[in-house]
């Protein structure tokens, strides 16, 4: 048999795909890369990079709707999950998922060069040892088929790759500690600093006692890890993470310092996080990581990219179970359904799509489905807002979107009643709930307010919102899912996904709990309470006759599930498919379940787990 051309073939260029294809390609691996979206940004000259990125920031400048992917092209051909389609009442089928409900998926992700990493925030804690065995420890969920300790030097690896800034000395709360860092380990950067914000509520809440469920709790301020670029720690000492073909196992490379990774466009940019503020979807000067940072580390000669192929199915032949290709449609012009179908074949396929596009492949394919998990289990973090106003001016909206949280309750023997979560101290002022600042300033002139009275109104009130935010962990249901269904196709003829989902009575209590929380933390700090839930709002949901409104947190997981067995999960320890040797699937949808922390990190741990495994496989 003649050797295949590419050793593996990538379907997506998001992080996970970028770190798998930079980290195969130094170990001298031939790699295919097909990316559904644009190309903008992948191994372009610095001028193109630069004109494409400006093109970016003046259309979300110029976007009355700032959200996520307000900056980003829309592609009919290769859809991206838009949030405020997807934020109406359901059943409906107008946006790109088909919402069945009860409740609508709230979450968008992008596809493109680079993945949702281009309009995430930036927030990259660890997961914690606890988390991975969610259902020995509390009765719910599932167990990781891995440990913390076995995703521990992975987790290193991907700190490296993004570029971590924090001081690990201040992870301290529940489950957390230096231990779970290994001794004498540093980020690679310095801390992000608080912001001014953050520092007034740490008087009143840093070491404050609160009663959630009868039972107190003292409540601990710290520092978000960010993946975003400060000041180089001279303390760090690796340079990276190289194949050592004699161990066959990835390891991080020495090095004297931390090399900075500044904007693709310009060497000089980027290299320092400079607060403007609007982090999330887009960082001006691209501090803030992205999956191009990585991809375009790359051997030039050992890394394939066609942008504007989207894969539609996997090839599985029928008499050895190995996939055999991977079938894609190329189209030319973003807005045209024509196309041309193509067949990417390699020894190994990795499919690195966000988790609902990679279990909408697999069932539009039949494949790795043997256990009939595949589009099942899907979970996001549920986030309910409380806000108000501070009784002095605390001056948000500068710096990135969060700098510092309260990790009390992301872990305790709670868990076996009510979810988890994790409240970072928002930055961005009344931004999310209800649209400021640009809604005081139209509300206020709605009111007559005019010249100096608007600007002292807006002094007053603008510069002294607070937003404290509960990410509370969704656990694992088998009856929330991606299905897909020939009545809904999208421009080139693909399936669109189908989505089926409810918020669980474990989730709604937390929001109870969270709530009385938030009642006392605003107590303390003399906040008055502005938050307003409706039952008009479109994500509303009742527990014991009161209502919630919460918001998707763009963290999609679940769909393809990572196991200890054949029997109830699809992919294995390493997220290589149960049913095709020759194939992983990789990324969110991979997680069992998803702790409390922003799911980047781990998802990157487990590329470099993955990646090393495939390495191991193929032929040296």
């Amino acid at each position: 048999m003649q050797p295949h051309k590419y050793d593996v073939v990538i379907v997506g260029s998001g992080i996970a795909g970028a770190v798998m294809a930079k980290t195969l390609t130094r170990a001298g691996k031939q790699v295919l890369m097909l990316e559904a979206g644009l190309g903008a940004g992948l191994a372009f000259d610095q001028d193109t990079a630069f004109t494409t990125y400006q093109q970016y920031l003046t259309q979300f400048y110029a976007n009355p709707v700032k959200v996520p992917n307000s900056p980003y092209p829309d592609l009919p051909n290769a859809p991206s999950i838009d949030v405020v389609e997807e934020s109406r009442q359901t059943p409906y089928d107008t946006g790109y998922l088909v919402q069945l409900g009860p409740q609508a998926f709230a979450s968008d992700c992008l596809r493109g060069a680079g993945g949702t990493t281009l309009h995430w925030l930036g927030n990259v804690p660890r997961m914690l040892p606890r988390d991975f065995q969610l259902k020995t420890l509390y009765g719910q969920g599932v167990d990781w088929p891995i440990s913390y300790a076995e995703l521990m030097p992975y987790y290193d690896m991907a700190e490296f790759e993004i570029g971590v800034a924090g001081d690990v000395a201040h992870q301290v709360g529940p489950d957390m500690g230096q231990s779970n860092y290994g001794a004498g380990y540093v980020f690679p950067m310095k801390s992000i600093p608080a912001s001014y914000q953050d520092k007034i509520w740490f008087k009143h809440t840093d070491g404050l006692e609160v009663t959630v469920d009868q039972l107190r709790y003292k409540l601990t301020c710290i520092g978000m890890p960010q993946g975003r670029n400060s000041v180089p720690n001279p303390e760090y000492r690796y340079a990276g993470v190289e194949w050592d073909a004699t161990s066959r196992r990835l390891v991080r490379a020495p090095g004297r310092h931390y090399t900075v990774v500044g904007a693709t466009w310009n060497p000089h940019q980027g290299n320092r996080c400079e607060g403007n503020a609007s982090c999330m979807p887009i960082c001006p000067v691209q501090a803030k990581y992205n999956a191009l940072k990585t991809l375009n580390q790359a051997p030039p000669d050992k890394l394939t990219v066609i942008p504007q192929a989207v894969a539609s199915t996997v090839d599985i032949d029928p008499s050895t179970g190995r996939v055999r290709g991977i079938h894609y449609k190329l189209y030319q012009s973003p807005g045209s359904p024509d196309h041309t179908c193509a067949v990417a074949t390699g020894a190994i396929y990795v499919l690195a799509a966000n988790a609902i596009e990679n279990a909408k492949i697999l069932l539009a394919s039949g494949a790795a489905n043997s256990s009939d998990q595949v589009g099942r289990n899907l979970m996001d973090h549920l986030v309910m807002l409380t806000w108000g106003l501070t009784p002095e001016k605390v001056y948000p909206y500068r710096g990135p979107g969060c700098t510092s949280y309260v990790p009390t309750f992301r872990d305790g023997a709670f868990r076996s009643e009510f979810s988890a979560w994790i409240s970072p101290i928002d930055n961005w002022g009344w931004s999310w709930p209800t649209g400021a600042p640009g809604t005081d300033v139209s509300q206020a002139i709605g009111q007559g307010m005019f010249g100096a009275a608007l600007r002292t109104h807006i002094n007053e009130t603008v510069t002294r919102q607070a937003l404290f935010h509960f990410e509370c962990e969704q656990p694992p249901d088998p009856d929330n899912r991606v299905t897909i269904d020939p009545r809904y196709k999208d421009n080139l003829g693909n399936y669109r996904p189908v989505i089926q989902y409810d918020v669980s009575d474990y989730v709604r209590k937390a929001f109870e709990a969270a709530r009385d929380a938030s009642d006392q933390i605003f107590a303390a700090n003399g906040i008055a309470d502005h938050t307003q839930y409706t039952p008009s709002d479109t994500n509303h949901v009742w527990y014991r006759g009161r209502g919630y409104t919460w918001y998707g947190a763009g963290h999609i997981a679940g769909t393809h599930r990572m196991g200890a067995s054949a029997a109830d999960s699809v992919v294995d320890r390493v997220q290589r498919s149960w049913d095709h040797d020759n194939l992983f699937v990789v990324g969110c949808g991979s997680m069992p379940t998803v702790g409390t922390s922003n799911p980047t990190l781990t998802m990157t741990a487990m590329a470099f787990m993955s990646a090393e495994a495939i390495l191991q496989q193929l032929p040296d």
